[in-house]
């Protein structure tokens, strides 16, 4: 599998928040629709670091990878496409928990 980079704070946003494209450009779900489904759906891998950023809302956070899932996307083939890169190895287990058990955002 071919492997890609995205650097959240560089790529996308250092400030990223909100759940919805309505939230601002810099939501979870402007940020799975860029990144995240494009990779899923073409099986190619993408490293995602996560630090640089001012912080992570959960909002943002369930709805870009808890979303794939809701997209019709395993979560077992979410996590292998994705590698989750950061200092901070609370926030990748809280990911690796919204992949996993986070089907409804609600």
């Amino acid at each position: 599998m071919k492997q890609s980079v995205v650097n959240v704070a560089r790529d996308f946003s250092r400030y990223p928040a909100g759940r919805y494209l309505e939230d601002g450009p810099a939501s979870g779900q402007a940020f799975r629709d860029k990144f995240l489904l494009p990779s899923l759906k073409e099986a190619k891998g993408l490293t995602i670091e996560l630090d640089g950023t001012r912080g992570y809302g959960s909002s943002f956070l369930e709805e870009a990878f808890g979303g794939a899932v809701r997209e019709g996307f395993a979560p077992a083939t979410v996590t292998q496409t994705f590698t989750l890169i950061s200092e901070d190895n609370s926030l990748v287990a809280e990911i690796h928990d919204y992949i996993n058990h986070g089907s409804d955002p609600e």
